[in-house]
């Protein structure tokens, strides 16, 4: 039988991201769609020809559903995510799952009394850049990484609830499952202090375009990163290591590997080191790719096996990024450990 799913937001990211691999997938039936906007469910219709609501309380009552996926504003996750669990539902949260740890809270909560899977939305674990460079780091290529620095930058500005707080804007929200995330689940080890920086430069509203954090995890291994307002072209990846860097451009990956000499010259001012680079370019989404993800999903649904995002995992990017936000509004740096 396949997997009866409703999407709850049937946006710019409900109607591709998530309605795409839901309408290719043959695990997948997409029943419903809720939508406030009238423009949306006809879209929705003329797609799929299902049933459409405009309240999500109404579609929990009518409809007989394995799954909702809410791809609905930030400020609304919470919320419709409880409420779709204690109607009996399994649910799928767009990132971020949640404003707060709070709120995440409250939704895990919810998730154990009703019995019910609540699967947190974070693709960028399956990106092809994360996969390649675990992989790289594994081997020892570069040697014992102390540093790992994730950026992204545009100069390009929006004006849609994004730039909003009361709806859940703003880019730490809404690139920290993406940026905080990746590094963090390279490196594998508990964040155990925190500094972060907003600033808001090109784009309206009142919430940050840009942010920048250090992070300090439990075995002294610094995490920056950042989203901010500038031309490509800087790396978007740089992993430091005792014998080497790795360099990630889009994707094309440079692998700068430290040959050491047998023995040093300790009467030298600098004894010279031999820099072998490698190149090679990455295949696949660093975002991760939708079809992949929701075939897990289908698997994870059907008890085939466990959903890869464990909800303590998400829960502590939750608080990762809280813990940026406060330090960006009081100056210091917050301790988690």
């Amino acid at each position: 039988m396949p997997i009866r799913t409703a999407i709850l937001g049937y946006g710019r990211s409900g109607s591709t991201l998530h309605a795409g691999p839901i309408e290719k997938r043959p695990e997948f039936e997409l029943a419903a769609v809720c939508d406030i906007d009238p423009e949306a469910r006809a879209k929705a219709f003329d797609r799929f020809g299902c049933r459409l609501y405009t309240d999500y309380h109404d579609m929990l009552a009518k409809e007989d559903l394995d799954l909702v996926v809410i791809v609905t504003r930030s400020s609304q996750h919470s919320q419709m995510a409880c409420d779709c669990l204690e109607a009996g539902k399994n649910v799928l949260v767009t990132k971020p799952w949640a404003l707060n740890l709070a709120e995440a809270d409250q939704m895990v909560a919810a998730a154990a009394r009703s019995g019910k899977k609540l699967l947190p939305w974070l693709p960028a674990r399956w990106g092809s850049d994360l996969l390649r460079l675990r992989e790289l780091v594994a081997s020892g290529a570069i040697g014992k990484v102390f540093q790992v620095r994730r950026s992204e930058f545009t100069l390009g500005v929006r004006f849609d609830w994004q730039t909003e707080k009361k709806y859940g804007g703003g880019y730490l929200l809404n690139w920290g499952p993406h940026l905080v995330d990746q590094p963090m689940q390279l490196v594998g080890t508990p964040v155990a202090s925190v500094y972060g920086e907003f600033k808001q430069i090109i784009n309206p509203g009142d919430v940050e375009d840009v942010f920048f954090a250090v992070l300090r995890t439990e075995d002294d291994v610094t995490i920056v990163t950042e989203f901010n307002i500038g031309a490509k072209g800087l790396p978007n990846w740089v992993v430091q290591g005792d014998r080497g860097t790795i360099f990630v451009r889009e994707d094309e990956i440079e692998i700068h590997k430290a040959h050491f000499p047998e023995s040093f010259d300790v009467s030298s001012y600098r004894n010279k080191v031999d820099v072998e680079v490698i190149r090679e370019r990455l295949e696949g989404d660093r975002y991760g790719d939708n079809m992949t993800v929701y075939e897990h999903i289908a698997r994870a649904l059907t008890g085939q096996e466990p959903y890869r995002i464990e909800l303590d995992s998400a829960r502590g990017l939750t608080s990762a990024m809280d813990a940026i936000r406060r330090s960006a509004e009081t100056g210091q740096v917050v301790r988690l450990i």
